[in-house]
């Protein structure tokens, strides 16, 4: 299996985030990188450096208002007297529609949905290549290969079309899925992450071409809090094509993979022509955030199970933070993957 990162993607260095109003060093950090690639390559991965696919691919989920704003904030910030070095938000709409602020701090709280995201010089340029490793990824399965992984960082599915959150600016597996269909009639989404993929659920809520199915820890106390409940089905012409999981904190191996199989039943269902896989692998029982309990192990028996699917896979990077075991963890999920493709 082929991997895409492009050196690039470790420049974005974001220095804090707030924990319950409190000031705490942001996880999100480069040295992911290099864990990352450790596993990937002891999954016997050949890595591969993307190309620049322009922002076509990333326009065809992303508003242009909203990319104008990420590409662009960081110098505006600059220019505010006594403004932190990073762009954080401190005001947000109460609700998003009517008139758009012209001003740079209200631009912040319109496009930002928490202080998880902050901006600098290297942001833009980051979430770019993140997102092209994702493009590139999607456009070798598209070319026969069985699956591809794209080693997406900063993270990309709390990202709405024109909404930055919880470390993430560019939706990296709604843009793999959207060039999917290039090709693919259909598309499914599975999203293994500890917290729940608001921002993809967002984006293909309302449209029954690509299938949203999120498995996560329960958000009636965790983060993202307001989206991620299993009464949430999809609107309008997209009534059916989202399925959230909700797991009770802590839940282990046995848990996530019975929620698993709920989830292969609704894709066979769907019917897709390809898959995109949003791999957290922050459910670790050992991850900084600690809402889950999978094992080592445990990933190695998810890899194989969506390698059952049988069907032609993109895999993209989402979380998973800063444990001794986050490389390990990776390479337990992609030979599984890999095992039960062979």
């Amino acid at each position: 299996m082929k991997a895409f990162h492009a050196e690039e993607q470790r420049r974005h260095d974001p220095k804090a985030f707030l924990s319950s109003g409190a000031p705490q060093p942001n996880p999100e950090k480069p040295e992911r990188v290099e864990r990352l690639l450790a596993g990937a390559r002891s999954a016997g991965l050949t890595i591969e450096r993307p190309k620049d696919h322009g922002l076509g691919p990333i326009a065809a989920v992303h508003t242009p208002e909203y990319l104008d704003f990420l590409e662009h904030i960081f110098a505006r910030w600059q220019r505010i007297e006594g403004a932190s070095a990073e762009v954080i938000p401190n005001i947000h709409p109460i609700a998003r529609t009517g008139s758009y602020p012209a001003s740079a701090v209200g631009q912040a709280g319109y496009h930002m949905a928490d202080t998880a995201c902050p901006i600098s010089a290297e942001t833009w340029n980051s979430a770019l290549w993140s997102a092209w490793s994702a493009v590139e990824a999607a456009e070798a399965v598209m070319a026969g290969a069985p699956s591809a992984y794209a080693l997406c960082r900063p993270p990309g599915h709390h990202a709405f079309a024109d909404v930055a959150g919880g470390f993430c600016f560019i939706n990296n597996s709604a843009v793999a899925a959207q060039v999917q269909r290039g090709n693919a009639a259909r598309v499914a989404i599975l999203d293994v992450d500890l917290h729940h993929g608001n921002g993809t659920q967002g984006i293909f809520y309302a449209r029954p071409d690509v299938l949203t199915v999120s498995l996560h820890a329960d958000p009636v106390r965790f983060y993202p809090f307001f989206w991620g409940h299993a009464d949430e089905r999809g609107e309008g012409a997209g009534l059916g094509f989202n399925l959230n999981l909700p797991l009770p904190r802590k839940s282990g191996d046995a848990a996530f993979l019975e929620a698993l199989g709920t989830a292969f039943r609704r894709i066979r269902a769907f019917a897709p022509e390809a898959l995109v896989v949003a791999l957290g692998l922050d459910a670790f029982e050992g991850d900084p955030f600690g809402g889950l309990s999978v094992t080592t192990p445990g990933f190695s028996r998810i890899g194989e199970a969506i390698a059952g699917l049988g069907l032609p896979t993109v895999i993209v990077q989402e979380g998973g933070y800063l444990c001794d075991a986050l490389g390990d963890n990776l390479t337990a999920f992609l030979t599984g993957f890999g095992g039960k493709q062979g």
